[in-house]
């Protein structure tokens, strides 16, 4: 049985109408999050080409970095799960 390893690499990220939040806590919480979901999803990814950002649900309003991060984490999940249909 061989490991799979799903790659995620996002060239930018620009979030507005959420004030002032600490992006480098953004990333984190993103990173972490998405890796949560990630782990043993049995959801093949590893061939998604479509942008999987298009149509994604909107973000909860928030001043919280991590909580944030977290959404936007599960937003992507959602988009690399539809890409894979």
């Amino acid at each position: 049985m061989g490991v799979n390893r799903v790659e995620v690499h996002v060239d930018e990220l620009v979030l507005t109408g959420f004030g002032r939040v600490d992006g480098d806590l953004v990333v984190r919480a993103f990173q972490r999050e998405l890796t949560r979901l990630l782990d043993g999803d049995e959801t093949s990814v590893a061939r998604v080409c479509a942008d999987v950002v298009d149509d994604l649900p909107a973000l909860p309003r928030t001043g919280s970095a991590r909580q944030l991060g977290r959404a936007l984490a599960r937003s992507v999940h959602t988009g690399l799960k539809r890409g894979t249909r």
